[in-house]
């Protein structure tokens, strides 16, 4: 037995407008065209088992701290504009 259930959705005349669009290109009524579009992005959200979330964040953990630099790096104005100034620098050395 099918079952189904009724959704009232209150739109702006703009969004109603670009939905209608879409739905008479392909055919359908607006209440169709939500229904497969939603229809289709439920389908194509997976959720992972939770060993598998737990084994994808651990890889993904495992990246902080990869890459060094050879100094430490911060968020203080003056070293990132004694950085900016000496890349300018060598870059406009090069160029005469």
């Amino acid at each position: 037995m099918f079952m189904s259930q009724q959704l009232t959705l209150e739109l702006s005349d703009e969004i109603y407008a670009d939905l209608q669009q879409k739905a008479n290109a392909v055919g359908l009524s607006i209440a169709e065209w939500i229904v497969a579009a939603i229809s289709t992005q439920a389908n194509s959200v997976s959720i992972l088992p939770a060993a598998q979330q737990e084994a994808a964040r651990q890889r993904f953990r495992s990246h902080a701290g990869a890459i060094s630099l050879g100094y430490a790096t911060g968020i203080d104005n003056e070293s990132i504009d004694a950085d900016l100034a000496k890349a300018y620098a060598n870059e406009y050395e090069g160029s005469d």
